[in-house]
């Protein structure tokens, strides 16, 4: 292969060359017949097939082909279950190959740094170890199919507010501790054969063009041996994105872009070996999927459903289940309440939205199973808006008011969560909270099911005795939970986020969503449990948290030795018994405490974990290896992971906060504590006790570790606009109201309907795009030309603007 692709960097024109480098169209990238360079298709995941039918439009939101819907990437993570993950990705790679889709875009690995991210449910945890696992097995599975992934959003992607324009300001330890390692570790080892970078700046750069990024750390530190894509649109500089390591932007830009490459290089601006590189690589990728491409397939649809339901069993989460009111039996009258139970919400909306090959109901399911119970149903809400509807509330209760149990389906509607926007609160929508309420009272045998992609506050959890977090569970989500409140299946996911008891306990409370032009990532590491544990913050439920209807007793915690080197490898071991009454799985999850750290650190940090599968009974013996990475924390000024010699805990639990075993260890280390380190150890006190009310981490301590003056937060003015102002910024202005209203009515005609749920859609979406972003999503059709005239109208320069037009206009230039 590595002389073919020599061979043909030899042959190719500079042109050609430049081609290769942008898509052909949305979904499509460049081929040379003349080389017999194919042009291959790469499409929407990460949890399922989004292959648009038919000819694509300018921003991919056709209808796309029928696939199968796994459970989103919230309640996959949600499994604790690796192999899963490989199972389901294959699953997705035979979906691919009988497509002829080359590359599907995902997995998403980004840190769930807020629960209001509006693509929280597409993302897998807040803890960086857990993200990167469930990545790597997520794209060996759909690898092994001979079908490449596109690993995102790299990096720092954490908000949707101002998504292709904000600065994210985070400090160089939080960046290497938390937000880097799922990438790292998916990298390197699954070598994702792309790698997709964001739309938002990182530190003063956007990570199109952030050779720090893309380069020094991905391609150089961690040996990354495929090619970096653009998420969709979000080239800034293309000569300067090449020079940084961005390889491929997508979609095609009408060849503008090409165009500048070329001139480049003839210039001598461009070094050509910096654009053989991006081609060979580009070229690696695509030829390699010439022979699966080429031969026939067809997949089992039938299994692949099979695969969906026991993705979305392994998911659920039991959070609570007093009096063991779970499992249900078989009750004589069930009321059944709540839209979902009839027309579930099974995915997230935006680009991952699948049109699934079949969906399962809650309420089929349920008469399925139990075809002598009587079932009440009641509809509870209206799921198309928040308003609460008495009438409905009252024909629920009345059901719930005669019957043996009373199943609530709430949770989050599609308005409240989609890619594009960020949920402005935890709350669910207050129709369905004042319906469990009220049949709560009626009926004090309540289940509630929650479908939902993040975190809610419960204001009602006191008054019901059992709840069961399914989150979004994919197209056989209904016939999932039935069969796990009639106990044919053991609850056994633990949730891999936590959920504070409400929106004010984050430390993300104030910086979030934050903007216009920079967010500022004040809590640094703590992230999650790292910030609720450490300040001892009381939570709704704990990260790891999940209930099962049998017992598990943990043995004693057994390590290898009591005092290991620096380089040594640490073994553990320790025996789990089932000591329920039928069979079940537990998560174990092992997390290090560091003791006498002269840095701050989090209270403890998951290092491993490890999901079995118990006979009532049955003992099985689990062992850990950990090395040098679980007890270090990144040293800013020596560029280095660094072990401080001292004692270490292990705790071993069920989750966080329920640790059932520990262990001391001392790590003896050569690593030397910087001297900055030392003296910052007398500074940002803050950091070192993040646990006074409100913690949110004070600006003076944050510019401190930030290590530069934080930069402006102002937002843009009439007169200063650029080609990186948004369509909200500009519409300040009556041109730029006239382009933006225009641009939102083009996409809801794409969308096929002004609904609600789409309007919002078209509004953020069109809303956050900068200006530069009309060029790349009309592939050419809005010229640079144009769009530069009109951005010198909106600035007040109207008579220059309207000459630069009509210069075109009888040039011929756009």
């Amino acid at each position: 292969m590595n002389k073919k692709i020599q061979q043909l960097l030899t042959e190719l024109t500079l042109e050609e060359k430049a081609g290769l480098c942008s898509g052909l169209d949305f979904w499509h990238t460049k081929g040379v017949e003349r080389l017999d360079i194919p042009s291959v298709m790469v499409t929407d995941g990460p949890h399922g097939l989004r292959k648009q039918d038919g000819e694509s439009d300018h921003i991919g939101l056709n209808k796309s082909v029928p696939a199968t819907c796994f459970p989103t990437a919230s309640t996959l993570a949600s499994s604790w279950d690796e192999e899963l993950l490989y199972e389901v990705g294959q699953a997705l790679g035979e979906e691919c190959r009988q497509e002829k889709v080359a590359v599907l875009l995902g997995p998403g690995t980004n840190i769930k740094r807020s629960p209001l991210c509006g693509r929280n449910f597409e993302y897998f945890s807040e803890d960086p170890y857990l993200s990167g696992r469930m990545a790597t097995k997520h794209i060996q599975g759909v690898q092994s199919e001979g079908i490449g992934t596109s690993l995102k959003h790299y990096a720092v992607n954490n908000q949707e507010t101002r998504r292709m324009l904000i600065n994210t300001i985070v400090d160089e330890r939080a960046l290497r501790e938390i937000y880097l390692p799922s990438f790292e570790m998916a990298v390197k080892e699954a070598q994702p054969d792309t790698v997709m970078c964001a739309y938002n700046q990182l530190r003063g750069e956007f990570c199109s063009q952030n050779v720090i990024l893309l380069t020094s750390i991905l391609k150089e530190e961690w040996g990354y041996k495929g090619f970096v894509v653009t998420d969709w649109g979000a080239t800034v500089d293309r000569v300067k994105g090449l020079t940084a390591g961005l390889d491929l932007e997508m979609p095609g830009s009408g060849g503008i872009n090409d165009k500048k490459i070329v001139a480049a290089v003839e210039q001598d601006e461009l070094d050509m070996t910096v654009l053989d590189e991006a081609v060979r690589r580009i070229l690696s990728v695509v030829l390699s999927k010439t022979k699966t491409l080429e031969a026939p397939y067809s997949y089992d649809k039938e299994a692949h459903h099979t695969l969906a339901r026991r993705a979305a069993i392994e998911g659920s989460v039991l959070l609570k289940n007093e009096g063991s009111l779970l499992p249900l039996g078989k009750p004589k009258k069930i009321a059944v309440v709540g839209t979902f139970a009839k027309t579930p919400r099974y995915q997230g909306a935006g680009s991952s939205l699948i049109n699934p090959s079949r969906i399962d109901t809650a309420l089929e399911a349920l008469k399925n199973a139990l075809p002598d119970s009587e079932l009440l149903y009641a509809p509870g809400y209206n799921p198309d808006d928040d308003l609460i509807n008495q009438t409905l509330i009252a024909q629920a209760v009345k059901a719930a008011e005669t019957a043996d149990v009373s199943l609530i389906f709430a949770g989050l509607t599609e308005e409240y969560e989609s890619e594009g926007f960020d949920r402005t609160h935890m709350r669910m929508p207050e129709s369905h909270n004042t319906l469990i309420k009220a049949v709560a009272e009626a009926n004090p045998k309540t289940v509630v099911i929650l479908s939902n992609g993040a975190p809610v506050e419960m204001d009602w959890l006191g008054q019901v005795p059992a709840v069961l977090e399914s989150y979004l569970g994919g197209q056989a989500s209904g016939s999932a939970v039935i069969s796990l409140l009639l106990g044919e299946n053991n609850p056994s996911g633990k949730l891999t986020e936590t959920f504070p008891l409400r929106l004010e306990d984050n430390p993300t409370a104030p910086n979030f969503p934050a903007g216009p032009q920079s967010v500022e990532y004040r809590e640094s590491i703590y992230v999650g449990y790292r910030y609720f544990d450490t300040s001892h913050k009381e939570v709704l439920f704990p990260f790891g948290h999940g209930l099962s209807y049998t017992s598990f007793e943990y043995g004693e915690l057994k390590l290898s030795s009591e005092k290991i080197g620096v380089t040594d490898e640490l073994k553990l071991s320790l025996t789990v018994q089932n000591v329920g009454n039928q069979p079940g799985k537990e998560v174990v999850q092992l997390y290090v405490r560091d003791m006498e750290s002269t840095i701050f650190r989090p209270d403890k940090e998951l290092k491993a974990f490890k999901k079995i599968s118990l006979e009532v009974g049955e003992s099985k013996t689990i062992e850990f290896t950990l090395s040098k990475r679980a007890f270090a924390y990144y040293d800013v000024y020596q560029k280095d992971w660094i072990v401080e010699s001292g004692e270490f805990e292990l705790l071993v639990g069920a989750s966080s906060r329920d640790i059932r075993q520990t262990g001391t260890l001392y790590v003896e280390s050569r690593d030397k504590i910087s001297s900055e380190i030392l003296a910052m150890s007398q500074r940002h006190s803050s950091y070192y006790k993040p646990d006074v009310a409100n913690w949110y981490g004070d600006a003076g301590s944050f510019t401190e570790l930030y290590g530069t003056p934080l930069p402006s937060n102002e937002p843009t003015k009439p007169g200063s606009f650029t080609l990186n102002s948004s369509l909200s910024d500009v519409s300040v202005t009556k041109l730029g109201k006239m382009i933006h209203a225009g641009v939102t009515k083009r996409v809801l005609k794409m969308l096929g309907d002004d609904s609600p749920k789409n309007q919002r859609f078209a509004k953020a979406l069109v809303g956050e795009m900068p200006l530069r972003g009309l060029v790349m999503m009309s592939q050419g059709e809005f010229g640079e030309n144009l769009i530069n005239a009109l951005l010198l109208m909106m600035n007040g320069k109207f008579i220059g603007g309207l000459r630069m037009i009509l210069k075109d206009k009888f040039t011929g230039k756009r």
